[in-house]
């Protein structure tokens, strides 16, 4: 495999969407939420193993996480992990790990991939990722991988290409026309019908020279906050710097910071059995179900006259339920939540309703 390939794999979320399970302390990308033995920023590991060597992939999480990373992927170097002390959104988390890769190796690739998404089929997704590396070799381009939609989802960002102009390495490469953010469900309707948009997955391929470039044309005020720290990535003067640099950098995503600025985004539309399992809902989709719909975890469970339910219990605990349709059920720890599956959206208006009545203690 080419030593100049680099992951960023990014996992300073707290996954609030699928609380009460995802907690602050123990956020889903340290959970094994899916049952397989190996959690997903486990299972996101090991997959980029396979196009970058191990010493090339760098996690970027928050301060809180980093014995949890060091557990849960012990073969990975200290320096590897880069420690956020506050959020700061997906852009400051990229800018720092451009200019760590920048000291080891100006000439790298670059993948960038949140911890936490599921890949059904890992070998066409390999593949994809390869032809988008070899583009962005060849090609002064920042790719993304687009999501072929199997449905009007208003959960998901999404983006259009233009007719014709596809690469000549790769016909599903084409050059973006617009990003969108989620949309309503007639809008989400719309672009399904149209054939020419496509879910933003929130993993993006370039090489180190174009992202910098793009940086210091699109968001020159978050680049040179960490320019200035050339000299000190991978010394002792590195933790202290970033501490301060994150004190003075503003929260903004790189969607909205570079790729919906940059004119030089290009997307490859891909078919891999993708879901970035943000919501109890999509987990629901990718568990297996009962003759009535329902995805039960949960060895003692019990259910009469009910559908289309997703229920996640401790298995020491019995459960009965009766006559729910369409619901969320979910006892993690301290707290059980019910609530319409039609209505998961709200679920991080009850986290943060929580913190202000409850405290912490829940969350």
């Amino acid at each position: 495999m080419p030593e100049s390939n680099y992951c960023v794999i990014m996992a300073g979320g707290i996954g609030a969407r699928f609380w009460p399970m995802s907690r602050t302390s123990h956020p889903k990308q340290f959970i094994d939420i899916l049952g397989t033995g190996e959690t997903l920023i486990q299972q996101t590991f090991k997959r980029f193993t396979r196009i970058c060597p191990p010493e090339n992939i760098y996690i970027v999480t928050n301060d809180l996480y980093k014995d949890l990373v060091h557990q849960q992927i012990p073969q990975i170097a200290p320096e590897q992990i880069l420690l956020e002390p506050s959020r700061r959104n997906t852009a400051p988390c990229i800018a720092y790990a451009n200019y760590c890769i920048l000291a080891r190796d100006p000439g790298a690739k670059i993948i960038v991939a949140p911890s936490d998404h599921i890949i059904l089929k890992e070998e066409v997704f390999l593949a994809n990722i390869r032809s988008a590396l070899q583009a962005a070799g060849t090609h002064d381009w920042l790719l993304t991988l687009g999501i072929k939609p199997s449905r009007p989802d208003t959960g998901y960002g999404y983006i259009q290409f233009m007719d014709g102009m596809p690469c000549p390495e790769d016909p599903q490469i084409r050059k973006v026309k617009t990003f969108t953010e989620k949309p309503n469900l007639d809008l989400a309707k719309t672009f399904l019908q149209c054939g020419d948009f496509l879910w933003n997955s929130g993993i993006f391929i370039w090489s180190l020279r174009s992202i910098l470039k793009a940086f210091e044309a699109h968001l020159p005020e978050v680049d040179i906050l960490f320019k200035n720290g050339i000299g000190k990535y991978g010394s002792p003067e590195e933790k202290a710097f970033i501490a301060e640099t994150y004190a003075l950098c503003k929260s903004i995503s790189i969607d909205y910071g570079v790729m919906e600025k940059a004119s030089n985004v290009y997307v490859l539309a891909a078919d891999f059995g993708w879901s970035d399992l943000g919501t109890w809902v999509s987990l629901f989709e990718n568990r297996p179900q009962d003759q009535q719909g329902n995805a039960v975890v949960g060895k003692n469970v019990m259910i009469y006259d009910s559908a289309n339910c997703i229920v996640n219990m401790p298995n020491d605990k019995l459960v009965v339920l009766e006559g729910l349709n369409d619901y969320i059920v979910v006892d993690s720890d301290n707290v059980l939540l019910v609530c319409r599956k039609a209505d998961e959206q709200q679920i991080r208006q009850f986290v943060n309703d929580v913190r202000l009545a409850k405290g912490e203690r829940f969350v």
